[in-house]
């Protein structure tokens, strides 16, 4: 015999309201079965009640202080599920742009129109960009220091690509970064060394790849090359007169 489930439905509540009943009962009978344990008769409940009630306020320190170790593990969980989720959407941006970064030319006119021509600018630009989120998700989860961050963006607006990157890329990083404070002491930092690596002066210019192999040096003759050559020259043209003289 299949039983509906309505029918189950009503046997679970009809089950959970007799353990509620069972457990109230208990609860109620409680005092009476320990008095009938203990074999103490006449027992002045009130003076009990005074002696519970002396505990009451550690009672409750126990369990305010049990109350914030719950909130505390929900915060950090709920922190650590936030961070796991960003984590996750920066991966895949990374992957984005490798896939970009392996086929520029088809990928590129996606994301639109873009003041940067030169395809090895274009490359650069993005290589800068994954250097500097490299940085950020660093700086944010506190394996990077300031003072490493500051070492690193200097190096790289001590070139010609890091500073036009950022100078590009700064409104952007404001933008994503203003609603955090790590973020914003972030883009202060590097904004920091921007200035003062422009106000330094411009970088040396860097010369361009060309793809071919170095022309190789010109050999200097030494001093001595010279004479020991037309001593040896003449020493072979004796030799091969006089044995020419000597076949007639």
């Amino acid at each position: 015999m299949t039983t509906t489930p309505v029918a189950r439905r009503v046997t679970k509540a009809l089950g959970l309201t007799a353990v509620a009943a069972i457990a109230l009962t208990v609860v109620l009978l409680s005092p009476l079965v320990l008095e009938g344990i203990s074999g103490s008769r006449g027992v002045d409940w009130n003076r009990l009640s005074q002696v519970g009630a002396a505990y009451g306020f550690t009672s409750a320190i126990v369990s305010a202080l049990a109350l914030a170790g719950v909130a505390l593990s929900l915060i950090v969980q709920n922190r650590q599920a936030r961070a796991d989720q960003i984590q996750a959407i920066r991966s895949y941006y990374l992957e984005l742009v490798r896939l970009e970064l392996d086929d520029l030319a088809l990928f590129q006119p996606v994301w639109g129109a873009t003041d940067i021509v030169d395809p090895d600018d274009q490359k650069r630009h993005m290589y800068a960009d994954l250097m500097m989120n490299y940085a950020w998700m660093g700086f944010e989860i506190g394996t990077i220091s300031e003072s490493l961050l500051r070492d690193m963006v200097a190096g790289m607006f001590s070139g010609r690509a890091g500073r036009e990157y950022w100078s590009r890329a700064h409104p952007s990083w404001t933008a994503r970064s203003s609603a955090s404070r790590v973020g914003r002491r972030f883009v202060s930092v590097v904004g920091e060394e921007h200035a003062r690596a422009v106000a330094i002066g411009p970088p040396p210019r860097a010369p361009r790849p060309s793809g071919r192999p170095p022309a190789p040096a010109p050999r200097v003759p030494r001093r001595w090359q010279a004479p020991a050559g037309a001593l040896i020259g003449l020493g072979t043209g004796l030799a091969l007169g006089s044995f020419l003289r000597r076949r007639r």
